[in-house]
């Protein structure tokens, strides 16, 4: 029997392959506006196609249970493999925009059957200590997301397609390494499907209410964040900066935010780790203008790695929360489903500030972000004498 070190270190590099795809075209948004003669906002376009798939993705796996129903190590590999095969057509010559949206779309649609069924992988290993797991989990996909800005750092002198097909092979290797080496796990327990009523039940249940409002407030603002950034960067430091570079590091220190976040819970409780991060990227959003328009790049670059830092470190406390309030039988439709309003509520934050970027100065892009955390922290304060934290 494998030990759940190895399985929880499987599952990590997994997810940590089959999530580059999620910011595959964001890294090289450049070449493809050159490539296919796209108008900069392609940049929220593609984005919120990869999103809204998932979206879609979330509400076919959830609503018929198929992470519940059968192996989610075989569901991982059939989507890592979709995903993978279909981002490759990006590098097609013949390709539009509407062609490149679709694209997208599938791919996001495929990333349901990875992101949240990874999660639901794990919790079906892990009872005590799901948060320290989901850290490490959650961490991975940051770092699958930043990826794609490493590959540009290094590769900038090579054919973007390169790139491209670098990150759908990896992203099979991952969906492999899961179905070789990653059985069903043995707290599983196979649901009977997603019934309306199991809507209500959750609903009435505070803590899990909670967790799911954090969630979607901390998801107003962490993709719209994760897809501005390298604009910000890009703004803000003259060419002598690697902007691909500096991309990457402000979005994967946020994986170490994910881990730190995990081991913290252990000792102050999920929901209260989860509350202090939240109210940190509050803060840095409402600081953003003040930070960005002073000039000093140092303190920019400062901002910008607590800002990255502190965005994502409540995904994976929020997630543990879910997990841990949802029954049994419906863990993984309950995982699928918070994340599909969750990124819902990305795609309406991404064209906003998409909207915006064409109106207003970029210093003051990101202060817009500040509602869903607010709302967030307005919920766990209402309900905090009521919930376990």
């Amino acid at each position: 029997m494998k030990s759940r070190t190895f399985i929880l270190v499987i599952i990590v590099f997994a997810q940590f392959c089959c999530t580059s795809l999620w910011f595959a075209t964001n890294a090289i948004i450049n070449d493809l506006i050159a490539q296919f003669g796209l108008q900069e906002s392609a940049l929220g376009e593609l984005t919120s196609a990869v999103q809204f798939g998932f979206i879609t993705g979330t509400l076919f796996f959830g609503v018929l249970a198929i992470a519940d129903k059968f192996s989610p190590s075989k569901v991982f590999l059939i989507s890592a493999l979709g995903a993978a095969l279909i981002n490759a057509l990006i590098i097609y010559k013949g390709n539009t925009l509407t062609s490149l949206l679709s694209i997208r779309f599938i791919v996001g649609f495929f990333l349901a059957g990875i992101y949240p069924v990874g999660m639901k992988i794990a919790a079906d290993y892990y009872k005590e200590g799901l948060g320290v797991s989901l850290g490490y989990l959650v961490g991975a996909l940051v770092m699958g997301t930043a990826l794609p800005h490493l590959l540009k750092a290094f590769g900038g002198s090579l054919p973007w397609e390169t790139g491209l097909l670098t990150i759908s092979s990896i992203a099979i290797i991952g969906g492999f390494c899961i179905y070789i080496f990653v059985p069903d796990g043995p707290y599983r327990k196979k649901g009977a499907g997603w019934k309306m009523k199991n809507v209500k039940s959750l609903l009435k249940n505070k803590a899990f209410a909670t967790a799911a409002i954090g969630y979607f407030g901390h998801m107003w603002e962490l993709y719209a964040f994760w897809a501005f950034v390298p604009v910000v960067i890009g703004l803000t430091f003259d060419t002598g900066f690697n902007h691909s570079m500096l991309s990457f590091l402000v979005i994967a220190i946020g994986a170490l935010g994910c881990i730190a976040g995990g081991y913290l819970s252990k000792h102050y409780g999920v929901q209260r780790m989860a509350f202090l991060f939240l109210l940190i990227s509050f803060c840095c959003c409402l600081l953003s203008p003040f930070v960005f328009g002073q000039g000093n790049k140092a303190v920019v670059l400062i901002f910008l790695f607590i800002w990255g830092f502190s965005v994502v470190a409540d995904s994976p406390l929020f997630s543990t929360s879910v997990a841990i309030s949802a029954p049994a039988d419906v863990k993984g439709s309950a995982l699928t489903i918070v994340t599909c309003v969750g990124f819902f509520i990305s795609i309406v934050s991404i064209q906003l500030l998409n909207y915006m970027r064409q109106t207003i100065d970029i210093e003051r892009l990101f202060i817009y972000l500040f509602i869903g955390p607010a709302i967030g922290l307005v919920i766990f304060i209402m309900n905090r004498k009521s919930i376990s934290t």
